[in-house]
């Protein structure tokens, strides 16, 4: 009888904690919880670590895009990315006149699918160690994985780190990566 009680309380464990790490939470973002029933933009607006990509998502009207049904990858810079680009080049780019190379900035960092940490390290391994993301902006993205982090080579030579991966969202996915990933121009 003790030993059938014992299974059932293994059992029930188990159970229980696999439920819950089936749903577990997302990953906080810039202090904010982060939900998956909401979308890119209705997330990203409550990261205090992304006012800078809001503020550049409005300028260049992508707003809408990105609140659409996807399903989306967004790699999405932080403020201290934006801030490492050369003085004046975000106050540029934030300009209405610079719109169309905004978008194109901006588009650099999203893929038309919905892509786990997981399936890009596959993809990275199934490649020999590198593989190409084409982003909706046409710009193709070196992505390599290195002591199980995730780094993005933009078509200018720079690296992102992905430091915070799989922020689910319901229409795609964010990765927050520590650099502006730029186009060649």
């Amino acid at each position: 009888m003790l030993t059938s009680a014992l299974r059932t309380i293994a059992l029930a464990t188990l159970v229980s904690a696999t439920a819950v790490s089936a749903y577990a939470a997302n990953p906080k973002v810039g202090g904010a919880a982060m939900f998956e029933d909401k979308n890119i933009v209705e997330n990203a607006v409550n990261s205090k670590d992304h006012t800078t990509l809001v503020a550049a998502v409005k300028a260049a009207g992508l707003v809408e895009t990105l609140q659409g049904k996807g399903p989306f990858t967004v790699f999405a810079p932080t403020n201290e990315a934006f801030e490492a680009l050369p003085k004046g080049t975000v106050e540029t780019l934030l300009k209405p006149e610079n719109k169309a190379q905004l978008t194109k900035v901006l588009t650099c960092h999203v893929v038309a699918a919905d892509a786990m940490s997981t399936a890009i390290a596959k993809m990275i391994k199934d490649d020999g160690g590198e593989h190409d993301v084409k982003t909706v902006g046409g710009c193709v993205l070196k992505a390599k994985e290195m002591g199980g982090k995730i780094t993005l080579t933009d078509e200018t030579g720079g690296v992102a780190n992905v430091t915070i991966a799989d922020v689910k969202q319901s229409n795609g996915v964010i990765h927050v990566i520590d650099k502006v990933l730029l186009p060649k121009m």
